[in-house]
């Protein structure tokens, strides 16, 4: 857990202590949460953890049924595609805005990001994820437009259950070596301040994103669910 001086009340952190088990997978969606053995675990009293819950509701990540039943929400098709359609239109603009107004500092960045890089399978797991959001937040500051960069930013938060249940898949088991060297040549035209090519890359790259794979597989199991 994140350190307590960090926060501003006991609300904040159960906040992001609860964001983060839902979107690491700790909470599973559907699950329901035990909201006094929480607020034990958190060393709080019931009311900050219930502000918690409520910010977490407006946000979609749980579902509130009754004051006493909070569950973490579903995954679904329906919105690992809204949100796959969004990053389809943010992340190119980023990446085409990096090119136009990198500074030798963005580029820096992204060097030392891009050298940390691991191939986004099963078998790097949470390692390669991290590496992966580092790399990109390295992209999105590059744009120097604070308002996209804190879009996709929540926007990435929010995918992360999907590119873990990706991660899950039997592609999730692939080198996914087309990923790796995607990242790469994304710095090269950054820095030689091609902004179409570095917008199609970016598209391209998203396409055959985890979130991508999520959504097929997700939408194959609703489909069984229902037949």
């Amino acid at each position: 857990m994140a350190g307590q001086n960090l926060f501003l009340s006991k609300s904040d952190l159960a906040y992001a202590e609860l964001r983060d088990r839902i979107l690491f997978g700790t909470l599973p969606a559907g699950s329901r949460l035990a909201q006094y053995d929480l607020a034990e675990s958190l060393n709080m009293s019931i009311t900050p953890l219930r502000e918690a819950i409520r910010r977490l509701s407006s946000e979609g990540l749980l579902t509130v049924e009754t004051h006493r039943d909070v569950r973490v929400s579903s995954m679904t098709s329906d919105e690992a595609r809204q949100l796959f359609e969004v990053r389809l239109s943010l992340d190119p603009t980023a990446a085409e805005l990096a090119a136009r107004r990198r500074t030798d500092h963005d580029i820096a960045a992204m060097r030392e990001a891009v050298g940390r890089l691991l191939p986004v399978t099963r078998e790097w797991g949470e390692e390669a994820l991290t590496a992966h959001r580092a790399f990109h937040q390295a992209l999105y500051r590059a744009s120097h437009n604070d308002a996209l960069i804190r879009l996709l930013d929540d926007l990435w938060d929010k995918s992360d259950r999907y590119r873990r249940l990706g991660l899950e898949l039997p592609p999730g088991e692939e080198p996914r070596t087309r990923d790796f060297q995607e990242h790469h040549r994304l710095v090269d035209l950054v820095e030689e301040g091609l902004a179409t090519e570095a917008w199609q890359l970016m598209r391209d790259h998203i396409t055959h994103s985890l979130t991508a794979t999520a959504i097929s597989a997700l939408a194959d199991r609703e489909g069984a669910a229902t037949a």
